[in-house]
């Protein structure tokens, strides 16, 4: 299975009836507006479809001595030298097994190129800010600095993750926040 989509665009299909909307682009409080899902484990997360340059299968990388256990080494995609992160292994998922299913999704992130390890991509959805609630407030013990919120949708849980603050995290090495 090689599934690689090339754009945002190619994600949200050719549907005419979406030409005048603000794709991708969050509203006035930042948390509406398209997103891209994809599972960690048993939860479902979300992020912001502009972020996405395309979505490829798991492709063992080439391992960097040294590294933090979700950092996996880096690949080549056409030329370009890009980081793979397990998000499984950096948010402490139980397991973290590569399958048919496992994809890398390849972000755009301040202009640098950064690959993210996930156990499957779900659909794009488009979310209006007023489904979107505030992140709990949850003592120290747990980092909810990269949740900008999180939606009800059908039956299911979704948690909107800031990917840009997360990747540029200082614990992350991959991206200088100053940038």
């Amino acid at each position: 299975m090689n599934m690689v989509m090339n754009s945002p665009s190619t994600l949200r299909g050719n549907n005419p009836g979406r030409a005048g909307m603000n794709a991708g682009l969050a509203d006035k409080n930042g948390v509406g507006g398209e997103f891209l899902t994809f599972r960690l484990g048993g939860e479902e997360y979300g992020i912001e479809i502009l972020k996405v340059q395309e979505i490829r299968s798991y492709e063992p990388p080439t391992r960097i001595a040294n590294s933090a256990s979700f950092f996996k080494g880096v690949v080549n995609l056409r030329g370009v030298i890009v980081p793979i992160v397990d998000l499984r292994l950096k948010f402490g998922c139980e397991s973290a097994e590569y399958n048919d299913f496992t994809v890398v999704i390849v972000l755009n992130i301040r202009g640098r190129v950064v690959g993210a390890v996930v156990d499957s991509v779900s659909d794009v959805l488009e979310l209006p800010a007023e489904a979107v609630r505030p992140a709990p407030e949850i003592d120290a013990a747990v980092d909810t600095s990269h949740i900008t919120g999180i939606a009800n949708v059908a039956e299911r849980m979704l948690i909107l993750m800031d990917i840009d603050a997360l990747m540029s995290s200082p614990d992350m090495g991959l991206i200088d926040a100053a940038n």
